[in-house]
């Protein structure tokens, strides 16, 4: 096929693609690691990660290799059959996340609705909810998919608009407000469904204790805690799961004794590795076992290539100790960032945990200042995108080595230090 300029490519989705994103403008065609090529060859630092789908970084041999394998054996049988990879990826990833049970399914918006319909089936069958009354609790900002079911709670005037009406039953409070969540608790709350980090809403971090006070006014409710880390987990803030907290397990992997146990864990994105669509929901069989024959299901959902994937990205998570790297590259990256923040006054702060951090600029957020910037770094060959107008999210490859977020953080300081408003 005919390499398509930059130019070209942009003009073909602009054409015939649905305008449902606005892309910083470079297209890309290769990725090794922590770097993407674009189509006339010029190499950038990759500062999204596939919204931390890509933690392994780009094009893993070890995942790319369990993907060559099996998409060379078995692709799909749907659950019509047995296949040999499920029953062996299932095991794997209960006993890596300490649960029981999973229910396997492709995207992170599936998942999410997937836990919806599974809190809503046990607050029925299990916590006595009276029929078609159960509330899902949600948090302002959120940012759990595009589905109508989830868009349902949410206070953002561009996802919402024109696409009522709108399902019942779902509520949303203030984030990091424990009174506001405790209002809202009653007989007929199932869930409570949070980000452990809210992401796009700008890698917003609650308090300290947030999370933990949380999981106990849920636990006194008899209410389900769903942590959403589809974006959090696998091992980009630091932890194998954001949600839990402090915990000290030897290789941060919290299938111990975690300080918060989500009742229902969200899987998706970096599961895979950002190679195929694997995302699930993790439970104990108290929860799981509502779910019977017909209940739910997905065709592609379990199939033996995103069974192989998931359990080598997995592999490379532990091997590789990516949530350690994470850990100390982040407090190395947020402490620089706070050096060029003293050198400029347009950052007005850095936030974050691991590798995935933010920085505020200092304008209004329907200012184009952020994205300006973004351009900015493009150029000086770094990719990074601006959220909620004056917010740029910064979420690079857990595999950097410190040579390399040091070269980045050098690339963002030449980048706002020279910047000027217009």
């Amino acid at each position: 096929m005919e390499q398509l300029s930059t130019k070209e490519a942009m003009a073909l989705e602009a054409k015939y693609g649905a305008q449902n994103y606005h892309p910083l403008p470079v297209v890309l065609s290769r990725g090794e690691g922590v770097f993407v090529w674009d189509v006339e060859g010029r190499r950038y630092y990759d500062f999204l990660s596939a919204y931390s789908a890509v933690n392994q970084g780009h094009c893993h041999p070890h995942i790319i290799g369990a993907l060559k394998a099996q998409a060379e054996t078995l692709t799909l049988t749907s659950r019509a059959f047995y296949n040999d990879q499920l029953g062996q990826y299932e095991k794997y990833i209960t006993e890596y996340f300490g649960f029981d049970k999973v229910l396997p399914m492709n995207t992170g918006a599936e998942a999410v609705e997937t836990a919806i319909k599974l809190a809503r089936k046990w607050g029925y069958e299990k916590k006595g909810i009276p029929a078609n009354k159960a509330r899902i609790v949600v948090c302002q900002n959120n940012f759990h998919g595009r589905t109508i079911t989830i868009i349902s709670a949410s206070n953002d005037p561009i996802a919402t608009e024109n696409f009522g009406p709108f399902t019942p039953g779902i509520i949303a409070v203030r984030y990091n407000d424990l009174s506001a969540l405790e209002e809202v608790m009653s007989e007929d709350v199932a869930a409570f469904l949070v980000e452990p980090i809210q992401g796009e809403a700008g890698v917003y971090v609650p308090d300290e204790n947030y999370l933990k006070e949380a999981y106990r006014i849920c636990k006194e409710h008899n209410v389900l805690f769903i942590a959403d880390e589809v974006q959090t987990g696998i091992a980009r803030t630091g932890r194998l799961l954001a949600s839990c907290g402090n915990c000290s397990c030897p290789d941060r992997n919290c299938s111990g004794t975690p300080e918060v146990k989500p009742d229902i864990l969200i899987l998706g994105k970096a599961l895979s590795g950002g190679v195929f669509p694997v995302s699930a929901v993790l439970a104990n069989n108290e929860i799981m076992e509502v779910i019977r024959p017909g209940n739910h299901g997905s065709t592609f959902g379990g199939n033996p290539i995103a069974c192989a994937v998931a359990m080598a990205a997995l592999e490379v998570v532990r091997e590789e100790r990516l949530a350690d790297r994470a850990e100390r590259l982040g407090k190395i990256f947020r402490e620089k960032m706070e050096e060029v923040i003293g050198e400029t006054d347009l950052v007005t702060l850095v936030r974050g945990k691991g590798l995935l951090n933010a920085i505020v600029i200092n304008d209004t957020e329907d200012s184009s200042t952020a994205w300006d910037i973004c351009m900015a770094l493009k150029e000086n060959g770094l990719l990074a995108k601006p959220t909620h107008g004056n917010i740029i999210r910064f979420a690079p490859p857990l595999v950097m080595t410190e040579e390399q977020i040091l070269d980045c953080v050098g690339i963002i300081r030449k980048t706002l230090l020279e910047f000027r408003v217009d």
